[in-house]
C-alpha cells in the first residue's frame, strides 16, 4: 500500500476519493487550502492533514516534504483534484477570476505533480490521477475558465504519461460530468436554477439518466490509482454516464 496525497479533499469528490483510497488500505494525506477544514476527515481516516494552497509552488513543495516526513515514505499516489469554481458568461468574466481558476486547476496540478515526482522516482514508481472534466473535452458555455483549465489537464496527462512512464510513473486522468456534490448547488446558482432543476436538466443529457455520485467517481479514481495496472498510461477515463461518448 502507498501514501496517497489527495488535493481538494475538503470538497465532496475529494473527500469521497480520500475515503475510497483509505478503504483500499492506503495512508491518505488530505490536502486543501488552510482555510478549508479537513480535520474531521483526517480523524475519520486516521490520515494526515496536508494544508497548502496549490497555487503556491513553494507551499506545495513544503507540504509534500512534511507528508513524507510524517509518514517516513514517499508519496506513491497523487490525486490532483483541487478546483476553483467560477462560472460566468465569457463577455462578463472578470480576468482575475478567470486566471485564478487556471492557476488552481491547471497550475496547482502542475505544482503537485512536480513536487511528488522525485519521491516517486526514488520509490521506484507511482500513480498520478489528474482530475479533468467533460468540459475539458467538449467545452461548456459559460464556463470557459474551467473548461480551458481542464483541457490543459487533458494535454498534461497525455504529455506526462509519455514522459514519466519510463520512470515507472503512470499518469492518467478522469473526466467526469456533473457530480452530485454540494458544489452542484453552486453550479445551479451560477446557471440561475435551483439545485433540483439543475440536477434534472443535467440528467436529461446523460444516457444513464442521472448524474454521478461522488462515490462512483471515487471508484473510477481508485481504478486508475491501482499499481497493478502498469500499462494504463496517458489515458482519459470518461466517467460520465455516456454523455461524451454518446454524442454524434
Amino acid at each position: 500500500m502507498a501514501v496517497a496525497l489527495v488535493t481538494g479533499a475538503a470538497g465532496g469528490l475529494g473527500a469521497a476519493v480520500a475515503r475510497r483510497l483509505a478503504a483500499d488500505g492506503h495512508r491518505v494525506a488530505a490536502n486543501d487550502r488552510p482555510d478549508r477544514d479537513v480535520s474531521g476527515l483526517v480523524r475519520e481516516l486516521d490520515g494526515i492533514a496536508a494544508p497548502a494552497d496549490v497555487t503556491d509552488p513553494d507551499a506545495v513543495s513544503a507540504m509534500v516534504a512534511e507528508v513524507e516526513r510524517l509518514t517516513d515514505s514517499h508519496v506513491g499516489i497523487l490525486v490532483a483534484g483541487a478546483t476553483r469554481l467560477k462560472a460566468a458568461p465569457f463577455a462578463e468574466h472578470d480576468p482575475d477570476d478567470w486566471w485564478r481558476v487556471i492557476d488552481t486547476d491547471l497550475g496547482g496540478t502542475f505544482a503537485c505533480a512536480q513536487a511528488v515526482m522525485p519521491g516517486m522516482v526514488e520509490r521506484g514508481g507511482g500513480r498520478m490521477v489528474l482530475v479533468a472534466s467533460e468540459g475539458g473535452l467538449i467545452g461548456l458555455p459559460g464556463s470557459t475558465a474551467c473548461s480551458a483549465a481542464k483541457a490543459g489537464i487533458v494535454a498534461l496527462t497525455k504529455s506526462l504519461g509519455r514522459e514519466l512512464a519510463p520512470l515507472g510513473i503512470a499518469v492518467n486522468a478522469i473526466a467526469p460530468s456533473v457530480i452530485d456534490t454540494p458544489r452542484l448547488a453552486e453550479e445551479a446558482a451560477a446557471a440561475g436554477m435551483s439545485a433540483e432543476e439543475f440536477r434534472a436538466r443535467q440528467a436529461e443529457r446523460v444516457p444513464l439518466g442521472r448524474v454521478a455520485t461522488p462515490e462512483e467517481i471515487a471508484d473510477a479514481v481508485a481504478f486508475l490509482a491501482d499499481e497493478r495496472l502498469p500499462t494504463l498510461v496517458g489515458q482519459i477515463l470518461h466517467a460520465n454516464g455516456g454523455s461524451t461518448r454518446g454524442r454524434a
